[in-house]
């Protein structure tokens, strides 16, 4: 359940503070007649989003009738899910900072426009978080075998997530931004871990990988996943109580090389030496 807070939380949050700083924006240009716009862009998103998420459960469950095929597909969206999340965590580490700026800027560009543009910058806004959180609590939902802790995990994360945007937006709380999104960045690639790993099982349950049987440990008689460790090790890492060899290379390998990453320092570029190729050696040092 930590797990789908976790990411409700996060992804429900990058919305919320996307919706705020338009609506934010509008009020301070002084163009409230803007804002159904805003609100008709981010209600069809929602429901693009629930969409998605229902075509998903609708394709595995109805269209695909073997158990083989099930598992194929449920590893492939699994896999299309770890990607979309790596991308995310990346791309908000990055730009976290001058989200503000640059949403100000778009939908500046957007008034100018008209009314449509407006609409469409929220839309598109909303429902690139919307669809990652679809596709991922699908794959929570996949995991888990049940949807009963994913909803009440993702429930109370976006519950919190729009809690928080409003206090921003009322600037009752100081947030720095920029820090909650690496963490909760953080523990979202611990969570793509196990979600990789569970995805290289459903591949091979469905033919797709061999190694199903080659297993690097069996917790079978030691760990039960219905008590309450269990079911948090299972939650938070997808643990499973036979794991694969090629599953744990996986897990063990996204995560040190994707933390690796995601914790480098920034190499610092001088700016006098990237505006000009005849900077000195010095100002092209990193």
């Amino acid at each position: 359940m930590f797990a789908n807070y976790l990411i409700g939380l996060r992804e429900g949050l990058e919305a919320g503070l996307v919706v705020s700083i338009l609506v934010a924006y509008l009020v301070k240009v002084d163009r409230r007649d803007r804002l159904p716009a805003v609100a008709g862009g981010v209600a069809v998103a929602v429901v693009v989003s629930i969409g998605f998420g229902a075509l998903l459960t609708y394709t595995s469950t109805s269209l695909l009738s073997d158990f083989h095929s099930q598992e194929i597909f449920g590893g492939t969206m699994s896999l299309i899910a770890v990607g979309f999340v790596t991308w995310m965590v990346f791309w908000m580490r990055r730009t976290a900072r001058g989200m503000r700026s640059e949403l100000d800027g778009k939908l500046s560009s957007a008034l100018a426009v008209g009314v449509l543009a407006v609409w469409v910058t929220a839309f598109l806004a909303v429902a690139r978080e919307g669809l990652e959180t679809a596709l991922f609590f699908w794959s929570a939902v996949h995991a888990a075998g049940s949807t009963t802790d994913p909803v009440i995990g993702f429930t109370f994360g976006i519950a919190t997530a729009v809690l928080l945007a409003w206090l921003l937006y009322r600037r009752s709380v100081s947030l720095n931004l920029a820090r909650f999104f690496t963490w909760t960045g953080a523990g979202l690639i611990v969570v793509a871990a196990g979600v990789l790993s569970y995805a290289i099982r459903d591949l091979q349950e469905g033919g797709a990988l061999p190694g199903l049987n080659n297993l690097a440990f069996d917790l079978g008689d030691r760990l039960s996943l219905s008590s309450w460790y269990g079911a948090l090790l299972k939650g938070v890492f997808n643990v499973t109580a036979q794991t694969s060899w090629a599953q744990a290379i996986a897990w063990t390998g996204y995560l040190v090389v994707v933390m690796t990453l995601y914790f480098r320092p920034a190499r610092r570029r001088s700016q006098a030496a990237a505006a000009s190729p005849g900077g000195s050696r010095a100002d092209a040092q990193p």
